[in-house]
């Protein structure tokens, strides 16, 4: 029924071709400021505001813990007791089965704080620390099936909060590149490494690769019963990935990565645009920045109109020295021409910030804006958050969650840090709403048609507030 519904209003909306009324905006923006103070009635409007999408989400970081525990328990995977690090079976010494753990409420607890940021207050251990470890600890539980089981419940989430888009990160044939990565070796020669590479193999796994990220589409589709009768809503939100590549490491193996991403992107219409993941202050990650930027610059020659986007000034002061501050988010957008950034936390420290952010605004380039994730890992919220400073100098800025599952989040509550913390009104959030969607990587067609989508729903949102 919902679907019908959002089908009669998307062809009104084309028929008029101007959408809602600007009194229905301003309806909606009066009500948001007259609740502006009481979380739980902004809460509740942001809920049902329409927010277009989420571009910056790593696939198993949106994951909850407590499925994580599910999902392991039920497919026999174990857990040390100690280190709290999955494992698969058969449990050798201070393991048990994950089976075991819900009934033992202290390890229970430990491990859902452990493989999250639940209840975490920094001490020996930075947030930093405690949110990148996590990845390690749960990764065994995410074989098989679950990484659609994953997907089945992003999408469940965000259709809740009305959303039409996500693209999440997700990682295509890492082990299979590092295999041949580490036969051909690192050449300053691009071209040649590259052909070396594809004649050791590189593009062997691409079938491998393009079957798996169908079959957590697939597997998503079965959960949800999509396309047929009982189908249920969050079918309605469409998935499409960006191809991750691990950047702290050796620079063969990054190269291999990048070659096998950009090949993925041509050829799996499910991949539509590529992202460098693992932390920005790793050791490969800092030392070989300029270099892995330059690799996407020469790639871009053989593979043009393909869609980057980076995470880019996701430091701050005392997480990396100095002298990196000052020009990770100019090499993404002028070496990488990176489409979209995501953080770029670090923009005061930049050479030039005045002068980046204006050649971002001529490029049209977008910021991936994740206020929780800055304030668990950089310790960045408030005033200190580079967000205004973008939005004021007309850079294009949407807010995503990066990994809500890892931080206990979701969309509704960037929506409503920035409303709290950075004063924004609803015809801004409406305008970050629409970028979205504008920023996204979908196909033409299928963007034209979201947007249309996403009209009517502002449109039925906002009548209730005329």
């Amino acid at each position: 029924m919902k679907r019908t519904i959002i089908f009669l209003a998307t062809t009104a909306a084309l028929a008029v071709g101007t959408g809602p009324a600007r009194a229905d905006a301003d309806g909606a923006a009066a009500r948001l400021d007259r609740i502006r103070g009481d979380h739980a009635k902004v809460l509740q409007f942001l809920q049902d505001m329409p927010k277009g999408s989420d571009l910056h989400m790593h696939l198993s970081g949106a994951i909850y813990a407590e499925s994580l525990v599910s999902y392991g328990a039920a497919d026999g995977i174990c857990v040390n007791t100690v280190t709290l690090a999955s494992a698969y079976p058969p449990c050798g010494d201070n393991q048990v089965p994950l089976s075991t753990v819900p009934a033992n409420t202290t390890l229970y607890n430990r491990v859902i704080s452990a493989w999250s940021m639940r209840g975490f207050t920094p001490s020996v251990e930075s947030g930093h620390d405690h949110f990148f470890a996590t990845f390690d600890l749960f990764g065994a539980t995410l074989g098989g099936t679950r990484t659609g089981d994953g997907l089945a419940q992003i999408t469940a989430r965000a259709q809740d909060q009305a959303e039409q888009y996500v693209e999440p990160m997700f990682g295509a044939a890492f082990s299979a590149n590092r295999k041949v990565a580490t036969q051909v070796g690192y050449t300053s020669d691009f071209a040649l490494m590259r052909q070396k590479m594809i004649d050791a193999g590189l593009f062997d796994a691409m079938p491998s690769a393009t079957a798996y990220a169908q079959s957590v589409l697939d597997r998503r589709a079965a959960l949800q019963r999509c396309g047929t009768p009982n189908a249920q809503d969050a079918c309605d939100v469409a998935v499409r990935f960006d191809a991750q590549i691990l950047r702290n490491q050796l620079p063969e193996v990054v190269f291999a990565q990048l070659a096998f991403a950009f090949e993925l992107l041509k050829r799996d219409p499910n991949f539509v645009g590529l992202n460098m993941v693992q932390q920005e202050d790793g050791i490969f990650s800092l030392r070989d920045y300029r270099l892995h930027m330059r690799m996407i610059q020469y790639l871009r020659t053989l593979y043009p109109g393909t869609k980057v986007t980076l995470h880019a000034g996701e430091l701050w002061p005392g997480i990396a020295p100095p002298q990196d501050l000052r020009f990770h988010i100019r090499a993404a957008v002028n070496t990488a021409a990176a489409q979209r950034i995501g953080h770029g936390v670090d923009l005061r420290w930049e050479r030039h910030p005045k002068a980046l952010m204006n050649t971002m605004v001529e490029d049209g380039t977008c910021v991936e804006i994740n206020l929780t994730s800055n304030r668990q890992i950089l310790g960045v919220s408030g005033k200190k958050h580079p967000i205004r400073d973008y939005w004021e100098n007309g850079v294009r800025i949407v807010l995503s969650t990066d990994d809500e599952g890892v931080s206990r989040t979701d969309l509704t509550h960037q929506y409503q840090q920035a409303v709290d913390d950075h004063g924004f009104g609803y015809k801004d959030l409406k305008k970050i709403a629409r970028n979205g969607l504008r920023c996204s990587f979908l196909p033409k067609t299928e963007k034209q048609k979201a947007l249309a989508t996403q009209r009517a729903m502002f449109q039925t949102f906002e009548a209730k507030f005329e």
